[in-house]
């Protein structure tokens, strides 16, 4: 299947899982005795009501989840189950924070760059981690890069409490980042940020390097079947994962930095809503492709803007959108376990 076709069948797979999953809320909320209409009201208002809705609430929720899911997506593609990019998005964040103040007085267009090399460097590290245990001393990933996540976060806690607390020493945060650091605002009086395009070019960059470069073969190859592209093809398997891990943590890492530039301006504890973990989602929806996690992340980040609208304007509580959330992968997994056996669809 070409890339424009895979891509389409992404995105009409997209509307009917918005549609799906707008019907499963209707049936939650008369289960646990909502107002129907309102609460739906409520969550369309959120996410597409109006033109700072959609700019400033879904797409801006839409750019972490796409870069930590094209994360997942290129580790899964080589059969690696990086469970780690909420723990890889926390460090990237603290390595954009840390390298803040070295780069505070320079033009924002060399110390955006380096704040976001930071934070891609500092994720590809903490996935390197998770790859050499597992090439080294042959520990599952799903372990590693799960306990990983806990470091993280450990790490986070300490560092707004320690090093990177701002000076006041009141608050569990980092100092506030330098105006003339901040990710330049696309459209005025939104928060939609610079951040978008680097997500939109990351996609599109990842996409070519699967279905263009001889790297990206031998990460798919790996990933369709490790022993045969051992033994007939030639590819140095655990150099293929290993940079696998690396290309999976720079992605999660960047994901960080560009939210500490573009949205938070400050690293604290609970930085990410959890933005790693829904972003396993965000790819298993996409079916891996990398320009369709474009489509299935504005479709979460949708969802979110539109569950904490519900929770705030008609009282139903967010976590009747994690269960449909849920609900739509299971979904989803099963359409994909019991469709007939098709070739590659994901256009790379």
């Amino acid at each position: 299947m070409t890339a424009r076709r895979a891509f389409v069948a992404t995105v009409s797979r997209v509307v009917l899982l918005l549609a799906l999953a707008i019907a499963m809320l209707a049936v939650l909320l008369i289960a646990t005795g909502h107002d129907v209409i309102p609460a739906l009201a409520a969550m369309v208002r959120g996410a597409f009501g109006s033109y700072y809705a959609i700019t400033s609430a879904t797409i801006v929720r839409m750019v972490p989840l796409a870069l930590a899911g094209l994360a997942v997506s290129v580790a899964f593609r080589a059969g690696i189950l990086n469970i780690g990019a909420e723990g890889q998005l926390l460090v990237g964040a603290a390595a954009a924070t840390a390298i803040s103040g070295a780069v505070g007085g320079v033009p924002w267009f060399i110390g955006i760059p380096v704040m976001l090399m930071a934070g891609a460097t500092a994720g590809g590290a903490w996935a390197a981690i998770a790859g050499a245990l597992r090439l080294r001393f042959g520990v599952l990933e799903v372990i590693s890069t799960i306990m990983l996540n806990f470091v993280a976060q450990y790490l986070t806690g300490w560092l707004v409490r320690g090093p990177l607390q701002e000076p006041t020493r009141v608050n569990p945060q980092s100092a506030s980042l330098a105006p003339g650091l901040q990710m330049p605002v696309l459209l005025d009086g939104t928060r939609l940020h610079a951040g978008v395009v680097v997500a939109v070019v990351a996609a599109v960059a990842v996409w070519w390097w699967l279905r263009s470069t001889s790297s990206g073969f031998r990460l798919r190859a790996v990933g369709a079947n490790a022993t045969a592209a051992a033994s007939a093809g030639g590819i140095d398997v655990p150099r293929t994962m290993f940079s696998a891990f690396l290309m999976s943590g720079l992605l999660a890492g960047l994901a960080g930095a560009v939210e500490y530039t573009g949205i938070t301006y400050a690293l604290y504890e609970n930085f990410s809503p959890g933005y790693g973990y829904t972003a396993i989602a965000v790819a298993l929806l996409a079916r891996l492709h990398p320009l369709g996690v474009l489509a299935t992340a504005l479709l979460f980040g949708a969802l979110e803007a539109g569950a904490n609208a519900m929770q705030r304007d008609a009282g139903v509580p967010s976590v009747v959108v994690s269960v449909v959330e849920a609900l739509l992968i299971l979904l989803v997994l099963a359409a994909d376990r019991w469709r007939p056996s098709r070739a590659d669809e994901t256009g790379t």
